[in-house]
């Protein structure tokens, strides 16, 4: 193990806390769909305790949405995990760019550094980098953290909340999901190269759709996966 993988102590914590510091403001788009979030976890009847534990364990915010939406509207517990894990396979690509950062690390930090990787954290990490600054693995993972925190807190306030209103769709909570993922896509939105990877996407979805008798878990999961594909072939051009 080489001095790089065990940095000071205090090295780390100022790496962390600028990687906490510096992700702040994205994390305020995340804590507003983590609010969308928390209320249609509550349409499917979770508590406050069980969407905190999921966000912490999971903490994939559109696989979270799409995995209780499937649930909400009837689908299979598989089915619904299916769904999550296409609509997030993006996130192989992510992690896959990271072999650097975790080259030489044990286990414990590759699996940290892979469950707190996410899109604003990776891009931010990579655009200090691009402004010649400090960014790496525990920059990485203090972003990550920051992220978590907020995203558990507020998926947490909204369960919360939603429980106590006795009729939510008086309150327009029936919309949760669609807003959800409106903040969702703009978030990940990262400019023109991002244009075929989607249109892609829904063309299949819309074709499936339409021409197929599947169900819509099975729909978006073709979706997601043609998605991924076409970002993986583009990525290698």
């Amino acid at each position: 193990m080489t001095l790089q993988n065990l940095p000071h102590s205090g090295t780390v914590r100022r790496r962390l806390a600028a990687g906490v510091r510096d992700i702040l403001p994205l994390a305020v788009g995340v804590g507003v769909y983590g609010l969308a979030f928390g209320l249609l976890a509550a349409q499917a009847r979770m508590s406050g305790l069980q969407t905190g534990v999921m966000g912490t364990i999971v903490f994939a915010g559109s696989s979270q949405i799409i995995a209780v939406e499937r649930l909400v509207a009837g689908a299979g517990a598989g089915a619904a995990l299916l769904a999550g894990l296409a609509l997030n396979l993006r996130l192989l690509l992510i992690t896959a760019s990271l072999r650097d950062e975790f080259a030489g690390r044990p286990w414990w930090q590759v699996l940290l550094g892979v469950h707190l990787a996410t899109d604003e954290n990776w891009a931010l990490m990579h655009a200090v980098r691009a402004r010649g600054g400090c960014a790496g693995y525990w920059y990485l993972v203090g972003g990550g953290l920051g992220l978590v925190a907020v995203w558990v807190l507020s998926t947490v306030a909204g369960a919360t909340f939603a429980a106590v209103v006795p009729e939510p769709k008086s309150l327009g909570m029936d919309f949760a999901f669609t807003a959800a993922f409106i903040a969702i896509l703009r978030s990940l939105w990262s400019g023109s190269a991002m244009l075929l990877p989607w249109a892609g996407s829904i063309l299949i979805v819309l074709l499936a759709g339409r021409f197929t008798p599947l169900d819509p878990t099975w729909t978006l999961i073709l979706g997601g996966l043609g998605g991924a594909a076409i970002a993986g072939v583009m990525g290698n051009d």
